[in-house]
């Protein structure tokens, strides 16, 4: 049975057994269009919504940086930063989604994750996209950050923090929070990496 998570809610990931395994973040969407008639459609606001899936990682040594399709930084599970993206879904129709996978074993070399969504393409219309994030892992029910804020059309979204709990295990917070792009959300969680523009 799946846990959903409120805003502002933290829950630690339970082990079921000495290390954490693979943590599954996976994001799905309705890419799909509403029909707004002939004006919408003359003038774009009839196009489908592309998500993507991504996060900025602060290892325990310093390192920073941001994991994501846009700029090809797809990231390892088996050395730095210990996430990756699996691809990138352009439409939204892909039964899986998007996947980012954190080696729970490298928990010790790991002192946070920021996981966010932006659209890239198509207007800023989070209730037409209807998000769900899903975190999967071994041992334990899954854990849900449903996008049930829909009052904005800034296009990025920081969905849920993990933060390294004594090197045990990870606490996951439920953000839901948007942001203009991504430099205003590294300012918020006092990430500190320098943003240029960036294309997929």
């Amino acid at each position: 049975m799946a846990i959903s998570l409120q805003k502002g809610q933290k829950i630690s990931l339970k082990k079921s057994s000495p290390s954490l395994g693979e943590i599954l973040v996976n994001l799905n969407w309705n890419a799909k269009p509403v029909n707004q008639g002939f004006f919408a459609k003359l003038f774009g606001g009839n196009e489908g919504i592309d998500l993507d899936l991504g996060c900025l990682y602060e290892l325990k040594n310093g390192r920073k940086g941001a994991v994501q399709a846009l700029g090809k930084s797809f990231g390892s599970t088996d050395g730095p930063p210990y996430v990756s993206l699996d691809g990138d879904d352009r439409t939204g129709a892909s039964a899986t989604g998007e996947n980012l996978r954190i080696n729970g074993d490298k928990i010790n070399e790991i002192r946070r994750i920021l996981v966010y969504t932006f659209i890239y393409e198509g207007v800023a219309n989070w209730q037409q996209a209807d998000a769900t994030v899903t975190i999967k892992y071994p041992g334990a029910e899954d854990l849900v950050v449903k996008m049930d804020q829909f009052d904005s059309d800034m296009k990025l979204c920081a969905l849920a923090l993990f933060v390294n709990q004594n090197d045990e295990t990870f606490s996951v917070e439920k953000l839901v929070r948007f942001f203009p792009g991504h430099s205003m959300m590294d300012q918020a969680y006092n990430w500190g990496l320098k943003w240029v523009q960036g294309k997929k």
